[in-house]
Parts: structure tokens; sequence; C-alpha cells
């Protein structure tokens, strides 16, 4: 309501301006002075006012107001113009909070729910049952991810064969001679049909293993997750150690930060890390004993929020990690958002301060979270910030 009675004074005055005007220029025309007898009459110039008006689908005119920066540095943003901002404030509060420690951290996966699958010896990549293992795609524990044919020379082969064409010949016999002591039962001892029996069962076992060496051996998921990483082709041969998958679940992933300075790692407690597209909480597991790049290795684990889905993460990510100490420091909280820069590059916050003025004030602030950040100079508390749309009101000149 406010608005359009706004609206209605300037078109007021506006309509008031252009009928004096008017006036003067009609008073003016039809006067004749001497000090203009001689010349022509000189055209009289007219104020030209500009409104900006807008067309709604109704057909009505409504005036817009534009947004202006004054000249003591503060903003003029009318109330349809906050509208169109989206601008939205909040009173911060001032109290004691946790003392942030930023850490460089990278993703990695969790030891109890990820693995690899590396080859025993060297060969060549053939397709699994189902396929080829892709990036990306489920794969449950036990699942055969693909097949390694063993590579091994023309001679070695034939060894193996004839060592398995042997086992085979004595098998056969055996099998016979158990076949005989059966029909003559009751007449030859018993232990002598248990001992051929015996000896039969042995030669099989054999027979299996030295068949299995020379058959393909099945490269299988440690666990269930996703394929993050595939590193072969049907047809490649890759030699014995060689990491072929590597299997993580998404679902449960780490942090490993590192710490140059051991004594800001007093009493850590949570933690949290900004990412594309949200905030990840961490719970603080342990500090590792051995220095890894001369700094101490700190691990997280990644909490799963309450939406059940994390955001986009990848193992090896970087990330910047927010630990909170038992240290306390006190200051003004407000929301990341709310915390901009000016045309110097310096650090300012918008104070909505009356109706439709807005004041920068320059700060310096202190990490809090991924969500939050504490004001230690420049506000006292109970000031109305702007905490959205605070770099549009930077761009109004």
């Amino acid at each position: 309501m406010s608005d359009y009675r706004t609206s209605g004074r300037h078109a007021l005055v506006l309509l008031l301006a252009g009928v004096l005007t008017v006036q003067q220029v009609w008073a003016h025309g039809g006067e004749e002075h001497d000090d203009e007898k001689k010349s022509t009459s000189a055209p009289v110039a007219v104020a030209a006012v500009s409104v900006v008006k807008a067309v709604n689908a109704q057909g009505q005119v409504t005036f817009v107001e534009p947004a202006l920066r004054l000249p003591d540095g503060s903003v003029f943003v009318p109330k349809s113009a906050q509208r169109q901002l989206a601008l939205r404030t909040l009173a911060a509060r001032k109290g004691e909070f946790p003392r942030t420690v930023e850490l460089n951290g990278r993703v990695v996966g969790d030891p109890n729910a990820g693995g690899r699958v590396q080859t025993f010896q060297s060969g060549r990549i053939e397709a699994g049952p189902k396929g080829l293992a892709v990036l990306g795609q489920r794969v449950g524990k036990g699942q055969v991810l693909a097949w390694l044919q063993p590579a091994s020379s023309a001679i070695e082969r034939g060894s193996q064969q004839a060592a398995l064409a042997e086992l085979a010949a004595q098998e056969t016999i055996l099998e016979r001679r158990v076949a005989r002591l059966r029909q003559l039962e009751g007449s030859v001892p018993q232990k002598d049909v248990e001992q051929a029996q015996i000896e039969l069962a042995a030669f099989k076992k054999r027979k299996g293993a030295l068949g299995g060496s020379l058959g393909r051996e099945a490269l299988v998921a440690p666990v269930s997750g996703v394929v993050s990483a595939a590193n072969a082709v049907v047809g490649q041969v890759v030699d014995a150690r060689e990491v072929v998958f590597e299997v993580i679940d998404p679902q449960r992933l780490a942090v490993e930060a590192l710490a140059y300075d051991p004594l800001l790692l007093a009493g850590l407690a949570g933690a949290s890390a900004p990412v594309a597209g949200g905030v990840i909480d961490l719970a603080f597991v342990g500090i590792g004993r051995t220095l890894k790049e001369q700094a101490m290795p700190v691990l997280f684990r990644v909490e799963l929020p309450k939406t059940g889905e994390l955001p986009a993460l990848a193992v090896g990510q970087t990330l910047k990690v927010l630990a909170q100490t038992r240290e306390r420091q006190s200051g003004v909280a407000v929301p990341v958002g709310a915390v901009v820069r000016n045309a110097a590059n310096e650090t300012v916050v918008w104070l909505h301060t009356s109706a439709e003025r807005f004041v920068s004030r320059k700060v310096r602030i202190a990490p809090l979270d991924g969500h939050t950040v504490a004001v230690t100079e420049g506000l006292s508390g109970g000031e109305r910030v702007v905490v959205q749309g605070a770099a549009s009101l930077s761009q109004i000149r």
C-alpha cells in the first residue's frame, strides 16, 4: 500500500512541474520586451522530465522508482526494487563462539567401505560375464568385474598341459581300481577299499588345482559400491599387482587434512567443509603421529545429511576444512552470504538503517563453519544485516 502512495506522490509532483513549465512558456510567448524588438524571438528551453513507467498485463500503468547511490555512500532502494532484488535482512547476534582453524584437506575413501582390485600375476584382460566394469557402475561384493588370462610361454603351457594329462591318466587308473575293489567287497580288506578311495579323491584335487592354474583368474569386487576407477580395456596386458579397478561407497567417505601447527589441534570437535552444492559436516576421528608432507594428518569422517544424499564429492578432491577447537572468541555471527567486497576490495556488510536506505560497513571476519562467520570488528550486535542480495547492493551506482 505504501508503494502505491509513494508512486502517486511522485506522479503528482511531476504533473505539477509540467503545468508550471507550460504556464511559464505561455506567459513569455506573447510578451514583447524593448530589448527583444530588434532581434528575433529566441527559443525558450523547456526542461524535459522523464518518468519511467511500466505497463502490467492488465494495462495498468505503474511508476518504477530507480535505486540510487547517495553522495554519502549509502544506497536508496525503494520497496519495489527491494522486492525485485529479493533482499532479506536478519538481526545480528553477538555471543561467544568456538575458534576455528582452517586446514587443507582432500577426500579419501573409507577403508572399511572401499577397496582395490589388483592382479596376482601378469596376463591379458578379458570381459566378465556382464562385460567389463565401467566408471560409475554399481557392483556387489564378489561380482566378477573382468577375467585375467595368465600370460605364459608356449613351453610353460605345454609342460602344464602334459602334467595335467598325466594326472588325468592316473585318475583313470585309480577310478578303475576303486571299481574293482568295490566288486570284491567282502573278500578284500575294507582298509584297501578306503585307501583307494582316498587316493582317488587326492588326485582329483591335485588335477583341479593344476587345471585352475591353466584357466582364467577372476577379478572380483572386494566390497559393494560404485566403480570409481577403471584402468583396463579388453585385450590389455597387465603386470602383477597392477590396480585394475577401484570400488568405493559414495555414501561413506572421509577427509584427510594436514595440520602444520600441532598446538592448534588441541580439543578438536566437529568440523565442516564448504563444497559445490552445499556444506558437508565432518566428525573428528583422530590424528596421525607420523608426519606427512611435514604436517600431521588429521582424519575426519563425512557425516550423511538428513536428506540421505551427499553433495557431489570425488576421491582426491581438495577442499578447505573448518575445524572447531575448544577456544572461544567473541563476535557477531552472520551468514556467509552477508559478507561481500566493495569497489576497494574491502570486506563489508550492508546494514538496513531505514525503510529504504542501506549503508555499507567495513568489518573484520573469522570463519565459524561453512554456513556462518564471526564479525570480530565492525558490528556491535543488534543491527539489521542484509543476508540475501548483498552483492546486488554493491553494484548500485
